[in-house]
């Protein structure tokens, strides 16, 4: 089975060089929103997609002020829960088809952003239910102008083929696939992830840790991804432990959204590995928050993967400046993976999940191994019985 897998892996790999993926305009900062906000008519209503929460702490409130300073109609959709719905889409467009919008705005994280990319999509496809989005390539038309602003340092949606939509009737999580998904715009705005707080900063900036390093250890690196999950991962251990302990800190802000974009645009190439797919599985679950998900289990899969991957690590410690050249690749490696350990226990990263339970590990590794498999070009393959053993070392013993 491996070979068919590599197999399936190198069938990705040649669609990604020769049909290529999208990669959205990026503006930085209030100034960068405005620029975008100049290619828009201004007889034309846009839909401002956010959740509740950001609504209420006034995130939001500066980009709804820049929408009325360049006299920009706007009607606001808030109702996007934690792990988006059917039913959040769905209002997301009736209100887009009331007010006959004609751009979205996404301001929130991954979950905000996924929801507005398919209400975008119901948009353009309205004979097309969201369960008919599931898959590969059911989209397959442009989008209105979509821009992602992102309020968290970590899911790289803005730069991303795919949005997830939870389906509380079927008590299931599935994905919807396609180029035209990818945001047209995305503006990166530090002063809007101020208010994240430290746990969360940390979470997600590990989370674009971990998307820069699958991408890059995986099978199916190009030119283009290897660039990126360098340049990501040298200013995430640069400016995630400044924006966790400063969050005032604009500049560390900046960077941490620059890295995640960077890492975005890599994994969406490459895909991911053993850690998501680990990960998921404890969302799916317990809805534990995927980034915390991720750090939790990072170190346990690096290790796994052993001497595979020690010459990629070299490389990234060598590119972050970790190293000396006379040093061994092995040597390298483990450097890398003690300034990884380092940086976890720095940003209180817990070692276990409380929520886990024992008698769910069979089923958790089962289907990890399932999604990871097919999908995911890793460095080593792993078995159900290893996926089980890295399982039981983050169940809490409490």
């Amino acid at each position: 089975m491996y070979f068919l897998y590599r197999c399936y892996h190198f069938i990705l790999k040649c669609i990604v060089i020769f049909i290529g993926i999208p990669d959205p305009r990026l503006y930085q900062g209030y100034s960068g929103f405005k620029q975008w906000l100049a290619l828009l008519n201004p007889n034309k209503p846009v839909l401002v997609v956010t959740d509740n929460t950001l609504k209420n702490l006034g995130v939001v409130a500066p980009i709804l002020a820049l929408l009325d300073e360049q006299a920009i109609s706007w009607q606001l959709f808030s109702d996007v829960d934690a792990n988006p719905t059917i039913s959040n889409v769905e209002s997301g467009l009736a209100l887009y088809q009331q007010y006959t919008c004609h751009s979205i705005i996404a301001v929130g994280g991954g979950s905000v952003i996924d929801c507005a990319k398919l209400i975008g999509a119901r948009a353009v496809r309205p004979n097309k239910s969201v369960k008919q989005l599931k898959g590969l390539f059911k989209v397959l038309k442009k989008l209105p102008p979509l821009c992602a602003i992102p309020t968290t340092a970590g899911t790289g949606s803005e730069t991303t083929v795919a949005a997830v939509v939870n389906d509380p009737q079927m008590q299931t999580k599935y994905a919807a696939t396609d180029f035209a998904l990818v945001p047209s715009d995305a503006v990166l705005i530090a002063e809007l992830t101020q208010t994240v707080p430290d746990f969360i900063t940390a979470a997600t900036g590990i989370d674009a840790l971990t998307h820069a390093l699958e991408a890059y250890i995986g099978t199916n690196g190009l030119a283009f991804s290897d660039d990126k999950s360098l340049r990501a991962i040298e200013l995430i251990l640069q400016n995630l432990l400044t924006a966790y302990k400063n969050g005032n800190d604009l500049v560390a802000r900046e960077n941490m959204l620059l890295a995640s974009f960077y890492a975005g645009q890599a994994f969406t190439r490459t895909s991911v590995g053993y850690v998501h797919a680990i990960a998921h599985q404890f969302g799916a679950q317990y809805g534990t928050a995927h980034g915390l998900a991720n750090s939790v289990v990072l170190m346990h899969v690096l290790k796994f993967y052993g001497s595979s991957i020690d010459k990629k690590l070299a490389a990234i410690a060598d590119h972050c400046q970790l190293t000396q050249s006379h040093q061994k690749p092995a040597e390298k490696a483990a450097i890398l993976l003690n300034t990884l350990e380092q940086l976890l226990i720095d940003l209180a990263i817990p070692r276990h999940l409380k929520e886990l339970k024992v008698a769910d590990i069979p089923k958790l590794a089962d289907a990890a191994i399932v999604e990871a498999n097919w999908d995911y070009p890793v460095p080593k393959f792993m078995n159900v019985a290893q996926c089980q053993a890295i399982i039981h070392k983050v169940v809490s013993d409490t």
